[in-house]
This record gives structure tokens, C-alpha cells and sequence, in this order.
């Protein structure tokens, strides 16, 4: 059996599971998310409690089984108290700024790079240094957040760049003069 996959879920009280054949869904206070269920996995409710099972053995099922309950248990972790992911901007003129749901971020580049928020993610930058992408949705939220660090990764002599908050970048030494 899958370590992951056998560990029981407790769902809040204000958390509400709807299982209806191969789709489970998710409402709680901050909104509803939905995760297609593959086959021969079976997600059964009872007095608060959310059981992940598996009906055959073969090599597919056993590595969805623990996936499956993981992305379970962060959906009711999302609906509940949400993601965050936050970055930090480094850099000489390096900047963001947030208009809407649209965010303008100025990283070296001769024009500044647009950034729009899917539905239920949310920017806010602060020190116009620090962003913080916020939602429901982990996967969607970290992939957001890994798209934003794409448009300048840190380089490796000063830093420079997009990197996630307190991300260790190892800087290499530059080239030394002949002596």
C-alpha cells in the first residue's frame, strides 16, 4: 500500500465533498475546486472523514493512488485557507507593480513583461520589490509563480533576476585579473 495514500483525511467542518462517479469536488469558504478521479481509484466519505482506495495493483494505479489523496488533501487545504507563493525581484532598476489583475514587471529588458492573473489567482506586490501570488489552487498557483521567475531567473555571478523568497542562489566568482 501507498504510505501516502492510506493516510486518512479529516475534512472541516465547513468544508463540504461531493463525490458523483469519477469527479470529487471540493467547496469550502474561499470557493470550489473539482479533481477527475482515474480509474480504480474510489474516494469514499464518512462522518468526516475522506478514505482514497485502490481496486487493482498494476504499477499505474499504485503511483495515482498517492496522488490522488495529495491533491485531494491540498484542494481542502486551498478552499480553506489558500497558496501562496511569494518572489523577490533583485536587481538595479528591477521592479513590479500590480494594476488590476494584470502585473508589469521591469527586469532589464527594454520593454516591461505583462503578467495576467488566471481566475482565482491574485498578485500583490509590495516594497515594489516583493510579489506574492496567492489562490486556490497549489498547482496552478506555484505553475504562475514559476512562469513569473522565467522572465529573469537569478543569474549566478550577481543575483540579478526573479527568485522565490529566501531561495539560496550559489554565486560563482568572476574572472580575475592577471597580475
Amino acid at each position: 500500500m501507498s504510505r501516502i495514500g492510506r493516510q486518512l483525511i479529516t475534512i472541516p467542518e465547513n468544508v463540504t465533498i461531493t463525490i458523483d462517479k469519477s469527479v470529487v469536488t471540493v467547496t469550502g469558504p474561499k470557493g470550489t475546486l473539482i479533481q477527475n478521479l482515474p480509474a480504480r481509484i474510489e474516494v469514499v466519505v464518512a462522518k468526516n472523514i475522506l478514505t482514497v482506495s485502490r481496486s487493482s495493483e498494476d504499477k499505474k494505479t499504485r503511483s495515482n493512488h498517492g496522488a490522488i489523496r495529495a491533491h485531494i488533501n491540498n484542494m481542502i487545504i486551498g478552499v480553506v485557507t489558500g497558496w501562496q507563493k511569494e518572489l523577490e525581484v533583485r536587481g538595479t532598476g528591477y521592479k513590479a507593480s500590480v494594476n488590476g489583475d494584470k502585473l508589469t514587471v521591469i527586469a532589464g529588458f527594454i520593454h516591461p513583461v505583462f503578467v495576467t492573473a488566471p481566475q482565482d489567482v491574485v498578485f500583490t506586490v509590495t516594497d515594489d520589490t516583493k510579489i506574492t501570488v496567492a489562490g486556490i489552487d497549489k498547482t496552478v498557483v506555484g505553475q504562475v509563480a514559476s512562469n513569473i521567475r522565467k522572465i529573469r531567473p537569478p543569474e549566478p555571478y550577481k543575483g540579478k533576476g526573479i527568485r522565490y523568497l529566501n531561495e539560496f542562489i550559489k554565486l560563482k566568482a568572476g574572472k580575475t585579473a592577471k597580475a
